[in-house]
């Protein structure tokens, strides 16, 4: 058996095609490229009862992935998270069967990890020598550090307000790091000049083909660690908006294979009411959305103006009869206590937003009795200090506390 089973890259857009030897950013067209797989010959040599019993990693999927070479792998350990029942916060919602697939616990602490390890083993087997990207701060830092492991050199630009762990994260990898005061298509302006000025391999989101690979993990992985059976609605905190277009091309991708049967879950776009271009583009029924103009959010992973893979969004939202929906910062952030303090997780902004949006759409009965849903944290909550503001009383030397209980 071979190690990968890739074919080519495709344009969704132009349908052109492109060999996987070289080096390519964006389709000819300015579309994204997409990476697609000998299926035919993948589904007669692999069973998902061998992939079952392989080490507790994302490459236990290593067939359906792009590096082809085992010698090229760039890891450190990611993948295969927890799928974490939460009975008490479903009781308090009213959602009976709710799941987190909680990624806090990959390197790095977010779900950057696993498009930085497969982005950069690519990278790595196809020769670059130095990429540059702009980021909101977990992808810069998941690729800065995933890149020094790999020995290749990283420009990162994020906004100057960033948080300030993922700064530390980029400037201790050893990577060029610069700050920009404005949002990540400052950055990205920023990027794409220095692009073109010193022939860097530019990782924006979707402008390399192979982070959407290590994103799409997360579906593989739900449906492996729901014996195969799909839920019945996948939320996302959409952004770029990559996780969600990977994980409903991994559910695609099982059905091909034969690994799971039915209709696919209900795929839901998770935003801020201070950046929500998804929505607003879901609720006029358009296929591509427009610029976010003074987009503002404390969950920073999905502040994302005008992301280039919108379309690839929108069109996982209506084949899968989902929807899009944004949430108030603040009815965020209480809900990151909530789930503190009945299920113990300290999730991250951007997960907290996921739950809001359950909350919301079971009141509205979009999500029914019964049904079960799975709800994605992207990151720790650690990472994000400042968004958690509390009083703690100070006691002097010699004095004692009352206990409420």
């Amino acid at each position: 058996m071979k190690y990968s089973y890739i074919s080519h890259l495709y344009c969704p857009k132009c349908e052109a095609v492109y060999d996987t030897k070289q080096q390519h950013q964006l389709c000819t067209c300015g579309s994204p490229l997409l990476v697609d797989y000998h299926w035919d010959e993948l589904k007669a040599d692999l069973k998902r009862d061998e992939v079952e019993k392989r080490q507790p990693t994302l490459w236990r999927y290593h067939e359906m992935l792009p590096v082809e070479d085992e010698a090229n792998v760039v890891s450190q350990g990611e993948g295969m998270t927890p799928l974490i029942a939460m009975p008490a916060l479903g009781k308090d919602m009213d959602v009976e069967n709710l799941y987190m697939k909680d990624e806090g616990l990959v390197p790095t602490g977010t779900f950057k990890a696993r498009g930085a390890a497969v982005g950069v083993s690519k990278a790595k087997e196809v020769g670059v020598k130095e990429f540059a990207m702009p980021t909101n701060g977990n992808a810069g830092a998941a690729w800065a550090l995933y890149g020094a492991k790999a020995g290749i050199q990283s420009t990162i630009v994020m906004p100057q307000d960033a948080p300030k762990i993922t700064r530390n994260e980029v400037a201790l990898s050893g990577a060029n790091l610069y700050l920009v005061n404005g949002l990540i298509s400052d950055a990205g302006k920023i990027v794409g000049q220095a692009v073109k000025d010193f022939g860097l391999y530019d990782v924006s989101t979707l402008k390399e083909p192979y982070r959407i690979e290590g994103k799409k993990t997360m579906g593989l992985e739900i449906a492996e660690q729901m014996g195969w059976e799909m839920p019945d609605v996948i939320l996302y905190p959409t952004g770029g908006g990559v996780g969600l277009i990977g994980i409903y091309k991994a559910l695609n991708e099982l059905k091909k294979l034969g690994w799971i049967e039915g209709n696919l879950p209900r795929l839901v776009a998770v935003q801020a009411t201070g950046c929500a271009p998804i929505v607003k583009a879901w609720e006029e029924g358009k296929h591509e959305s427009e610029f976010w103009a003074n987009s503002s959010t404390q969950a920073f992973g999905i502040n994302v103006p005008k992301a280039l893979g919108d379309f690839l969004v929108l069109d996982a939202i209506y084949k899968t009869k989902g929807c899009a929906i944004a949430v108030d910062d603040q009815e965020m952030l209480a809900e990151q206590g909530k789930i503190a303090r009945l299920e113990g997780s300290f999730i991250c902004p951007e997960g907290a937003a996921v739950f809001v949006a359950i909350r919301e759409l079971r009141k509205q009965d979009w999500i029914k009795e019964g049904e079960t849903v799975v709800a994605l944290n992207t990151g720790a909550g650690i990472k994000y200090p400042d968004t958690v503001n509390i009083d703690v009383p100070i006691l002097e030397i010699g004095d004692s506390i009352t206990v409420n209980s």
